[in-house]
């Protein structure tokens, strides 16, 4: 089987061809960072107009880059949320008509599940049970993972997610967005123990998370000091050694918690290299093992949203004939498959 996978949540235009058998067979994106750059984030009307233009070019550039044609596939998956409310819709809508038009079945995808599931693309796949930490821009969850569509939400944030604390921090800090990245860059040339930031939380029962407090705590930290660069680079350091301390304690809680030794982390920020050093050497410890995507599946992609809307169209999902884009979607809501 063969499924188009189509991803349009916020501000990436993801396309890729999923072979049950022989795994990707295309992928193609495209970032608007230049789009909204001038305005210091994503722009959601801008996002929408850039998807309608976007989106069927990429699919003809993945069709042929898979040397094949609609008769090929099985079905279509497409991202019905949650995100940007306009950007799902030009995704639904051009998802769901093309699988109308082609006779195939159309299977809306949950664009947190398709995060989850995106460490199954790579050769060494977790087994089931484990803890996932998702931490993107707009979502930073902990969830029990028991199967395909069995989820235990054990914890998320309450306010800012760990993407999006990055992000302002790093504009506070004068940064070009988007600034996650650009931060963790800068971090590299900080100096260790200058700056203490809080580790919120972390001194209480619980997994849920707050970085709506660090944020401010960084931005009082910036204007009271100085404005050199290694200043910044001193700040940047210690926001993210705060921010990986604290997703670090939570996943540590949430395993010990549930007795497990498997740990995935997926979305744009497990990208980051000191997390992913700081979550390995806790594993270790652990005597367990920590899963992630590869870079480019960190990110939004359609390669996770063919993938999760190929094991929900094994399950027999296809669409009715209407859409909708559902831009809260609570990931435990989901039919196990």
């Amino acid at each position: 089987m063969r499924i188009l996978g189509i991803e349009t949540s916020c501000d990436e235009t993801g396309i890729a061809i999923f072979d049950e058998e022989k795994g990707i067979l295309a992928h193609r994106l495209y970032s608007q960072i230049d789009v909204h750059a001038d305005y210091g984030g994503v722009v959601p009307e801008l996002a929408s107009r850039d998807h309608v233009r976007k989106t069927l070019p990429l699919i003809e550039e993945a069709l042929k880059d898979a040397n094949m044609t609609p008769d090929d596939l099985d079905g279509v998956a497409y991202t019905a949320g949650p995100g940007l409310v306009g950007a799902l819709l030009v995704g639904c809508s051009i998802g769901r008509s093309l699988a109308y038009g082609w006779g195939i079945p159309a299977v809306p995808v949950h664009h947190m599940e398709g995060h989850l599931l995106a460490p199954m693309l790579e050769d060494d796949v977790p087994e089931f049970p484990f803890i996932a930490l998702l931490v993107s821009g707009g979502h930073t969850l902990l969830v029990r993972v028991d199967g395909i569509g069995q989820y235990q939400m054990l914890g998320e944030s309450i306010d800012d997610a760990a993407g999006e604390a990055f992000d302002k921090t790093a504009k506070l800090l004068g940064l070009d967005y988007p600034g996650g990245p650009v931060l963790a860059k800068m971090a590299e040339q900080g100096t260790k123990g200058r700056f203490r930031f809080p580790r919120p939380m972390t001194d209480r029962p619980g997994l849920d998370f707050s970085f709506s407090g660090l944020k401010t705590f960084a931005a009082n930290t910036i204007y009271k000091e100085d404005d050199s660069e290694q200043t910044k680079a001193d700040i940047a350091y210690a926001f993210q050694e705060a921010v990986i301390d604290t997703l670090t304690i939570k996943c540590k809680r949430a395993l010990q918690q549930c007795g497990l030794n498997r740990l995935v982390i997926a979305g744009g920020v497990s990208a980051n290299k000191e997390l992913r050093v700081k979550l390995s050497q806790v594993m270790k410890k652990l005597n367990g093992n920590v899963y992630y995507p590869r870079p480019e599946y960190c990110t939004d992609n359609g390669a996770m949203i063919a993938f999760a809307g190929m094991q929900r169209l094994k399950a027999g999902v296809d669409a009715e004939l209407t859409f909708q884009a559902t831009p809260r979607w609570p990931l435990d809501t989901l039919p196990p498959v």
